[in-house]
């Protein structure tokens, strides 16, 4: 089935370059995956609106999908690493950094690119400005880091497949970076005819952890807490990025209840910082004693009302 890239867009066929990519930054904001994980459909409709952008951003392009619409031409692209696209986001990118859409920050090894630096004067993968030499294809690839590198920075190992031959290449991970958002490495992506090679998005994701989540720039911890502590209140310490803090539990908490401790989420690098929010978890001892077994009944007395009323679908 043909499609309408002017229609993906929301433009006009006799649309200016700048309405063209005024569009496709609204449109890639709007229905990022990152953004739209619970949205089945989003990463389909993510792709096409890239696909539509790639082809009326390009002038020659451009003129050819107005002569011969959707079927112009035909891609073919090669990748070193396994399951990554060339030129980007999968589904046909052009070597943009996406995570600056969002935001942006940078140290040491990583640059991070602005995606929208790319629209005044052509962009990655074998577009060029008028008069420049060609350059190599922009490579994409995902990355999953230590929870600790993510808050604190650092640098991680890669293996970089280079016409068979594996290549290690040290890359610094900034402080504070959001999962989800790229790192570009100039000059490692795949060489160009006239030898001036691509760059090298990397997508950083932040490896299991069964205690922390990172949602954004704030930190999720699941904090398990004794019977005693969750009846009586209490006061105890609760690792953060910063150092331990004391957190105080009320009385009576039960499991689910959230604590906010503000300032101790992803701290970027112009000093603002997300907050981590503590869910308490009532973990039952591993045996039962004899006296609270026989006042197992007494328990059950004690509440006012069925525990499981309003449960239904």
């Amino acid at each position: 089935m043909a499609i309408d890239f002017y229609k993906v867009l929301n433009v006009e066929r006799t649309a200016s370059p700048e309405e063209i990519s005024k569009a496709y930054r609204k449109l890639a904001r709007k229905y990022h995956p990152d953004l739209n994980q619970e949205d089945k459909n989003a990463k389909k409709r993510f792709q096409e609106i890239q696909q539509a952008y790639d082809c009326l951003n390009d002038p020659e392009k451009r003129k050819k999908f107005d002569q011969f619409g959707s079927d112009y031409e035909q891609y073919a692209s090669r990748s070193p690493f396994s399951g990554a696209h060339a030129g980007g986001q999968p589904g046909g990118g052009a070597g943009f950094d996406f995570g600056d859409i969002f935001g942006n920050g940078g140290a040491g090894g990583a640059d991070f690119s602005d995606i929208f630096s790319q629209f005044a004067g052509g962009g990655a993968g074998g577009r060029t400005r008028r008069g420049a030499p060609a350059k190599g294809r922009d490579i994409s690839a995902e990355i999953a880091v230590p929870l600790r590198t993510i808050i604190h920075g650092g640098e991680t190992q890669i293996q970089l497949d280079r016409a068979g031959k594996l290549e290690s290449l040290s890359v610094r991970v900034p402080a504070g970076i959001e999962p989800g958002k790229k790192i570009r490495l100039r000059g490692q992506g795949e060489p160009g005819p006239n030898g001036k090679p691509g760059d090298l998005f990397l997508k950083v994701n932040a490896e299991p952890n069964p205690n922390i989540k990172i949602v954004g720039q704030n930190l999720e911890l699941r904090l398990p807490i004794s019977i005693t502590e969750a009846i009586e209140g209490a006061r105890v310490d609760v690792p953060t990025p910063s150092g331990t803090v004391t957190l105080t539990i009320p009385r009576m908490s039960n499991s689910g209840k959230k604590l906010r401790i503000k300032g101790q989420g992803l701290k970027k690098s112009d000093g603002t910082a997300g907050d981590m929010t503590v869910e308490l978890m009532i973990k039952l001892p591993d045996t039962l004693p004899d006296e609270l077994a026989r006042q197992a009944s007494e328990w059950s007395a004690a509440y006012t009302s069925a525990l499981r009323d309003g449960i239904q679908f």
